[in-house]
């Protein structure tokens, strides 16, 4: 959000309750209640805006109920307000590793986890069958260590469907970073787009 309204784009922030989010309140963003599993609400939130961003999830609702629900409900509800770009964050254990297996396959991977994780797969899956062709859309997927207080270092690096090399970190303004520029140049559709911190030197 802080990215894209430093780039000057107008922002309107859906939450379930803004008295709750009186940090998000700045020039240029409008902080809004929404539903985000409802395709009235986000029709309705949506109309006049070029692209949308999900990057909710809720931990009392079982993962394949909630994220199923937002899925079909984006793709009615921005495809009725005329959005034509979705990018919504994905789960790095959804991934392959190198053997092209998912990490969330490996026989030793906690099953809470991998049931909350099986909720982007049902995303996913629901998202690639349902799209018409005037929805392009894109899910970005940060590593397993998404730091807020990780120092940024201005830029990522990406790979398609697979864990990026190297470190699985980013900080926040990094996977802003990676997000704005898909919404501003798309060059990735339909597919999982991982990102990681660029290197150092």
């Amino acid at each position: 959000m802080a990215e894209a309204a430093a780039r000057g784009h107008r922002v309107t922030a859906v939450v379930r309750d803004p008295a709750r989010h009186p940090d998000l309140g700045r020039p240029g963003v409008a902080v809004v209640r929404g539903d985000v599993t409802d395709p009235g609400s986000v029709a309705a939130l949506a109309a006049g805006h070029g692209a949308a961003v999900h990057a909710s999830a809720r931990l009392d609702v079982p993962s394949e109920e909630y994220f199923g629900a937002t899925a079909k409900a984006l793709l009615s509800g921005l495809t009725a307000a005329r959005v034509g770009r979705l990018l919504t964050l994905g789960i790095a254990t959804t991934l392959e590793d190198a053997a092209g297996v998912r990490l969330m396959d490996a026989p030793d991977f906690p099953a809470a986890w991998r049931a909350f994780a099986q909720g982007h797969v049902v995303e996913f899956d629901l998202l690639a069958a349902g799209a018409g062709p005037d929805l392009d859309w894109l899910m970005v997927v940060p590593p397993l260590d998404l730091n807020a207080e990780a120092e940024p270092t201005g830029g990522y690096r990406t790979a398609v469907g697979t864990v990026v090399d190297g470190p699985g970190r980013i900080a926040h303004a990094d996977l802003a970073l990676a997000l704005l520029d898909e919404i501003e140049t798309p060059r990735h559709s339909r597919v999982q787009l991982a990102v990681s911190a660029s290197l150092p030197g």
